[in-house]
């Protein structure tokens, strides 16, 4: 839908066309793929890390999402006589999303790499918050009309799987609408700021060990996927943390390699 410069040298976003769940992240993965054939052909490299330098802002993946009703194609979210133009189920829909996003962030933040872009101050989220057009928070609520009234999961990096983010994100808001969830207060400002009055369960892992092990002990991850496909792709997470504590980084050789 539209391509234009983001936030440090060579970085670009591009805006996937709304589209049903599958069709968007057949679109997102087909743009990675092309993206990465494009540049080699003319002998440079396309990264989709999610952190790939320091002294810049990391890459997202951004995905936004709303529901609408099959039956009469009328939005699922909006309401005008809501509150921000939010439904009770979109309501429902977002609580869902912000109760389940830590045990199901394994499969949003995939890779070693992903938690080094999940830092305070670097327009990544670090706590399970929403917000209305609040970009500091995880989940950004954007009022609008029936067409456009959604809400965006501000979590995902680059680096992630559009598949696994789609279906977590959808499976987590369909449980909120299914236990009749109710939304808290929206966070308003800086969401860094008060991120350490929230509670424990609001708090998001900092690497993928912990990340790993909250998916593999969760409940909703096991009703949603099934037990083969949670015990699969947590023992492929496993794995890549071990792969990295078998490595000397360039980070140990210089805090390391003189002053010991």
């Amino acid at each position: 839908e539209g391509l234009h410069c983001e936030t440090g040298p060579g970085v670009g976003e591009a805006a996937i066309a709304v589209d049903d769940a599958k069709d968007a992240a057949d679109k997102a993965a087909l743009f990675k793929t092309f993206t990465k054939g494009f540049f080699q052909r003319r002998d440079k490299l396309a990264t989709f890390m999610a952190k790939w330098s320091m002294d810049y802002p990391g890459q997202s993946g951004h995905l936004h999402q709303s529901l609408f009703d099959l039956a009469t194609g009328k939005s699922s979210f909006h309401d005008s006589n809501g509150e921000y133009g939010m439904s009770e189920l979109q309501r429902q829909y977002v609580a869902g999303m912000q109760k389940y996003m830590r045990p199901l962030l394994a499969m949003a933040a995939p890779t070693i790499n992903s938690y080094t872009r999940l830092v305070k101050g670097f327009w990544a989220p670090t706590a399970a918050t929403w917000g209305v057009d609040n970009r500091t928070t995880a989940l950004r609520v954007i009022p609008g009309s029936e067409k456009s009234q959604r809400v965006e999961f501000r979590i995902g990096s680059a680096d992630a799987n559009p598949y696994r983010v789609a279906a977590a994100t959808l499976g987590a808001g369909l449980l909120g609408i299914e236990e009749k969830l109710t939304l808290g207060e929206a966070v308003t400002g800086n969401a860094y700021e008060v991120q350490d009055s929230l509670p424990p369960e609001s708090q998001l892992p900092g690497n993928l060990r912990d990340a790993n092990r909250d998916f593999v002990a969760s409940a909703a991850a096991r009703d949603l996927f099934g037990n083969v496909f949670v015990d699969h792709f947590a023992a492929s997470r496993d794995w890549e943390v071990r792969e990295h504590e078998r490595t000397v980084s360039d980070w140990q050789l210089k805090r390391y390699f003189v002053i010991i």
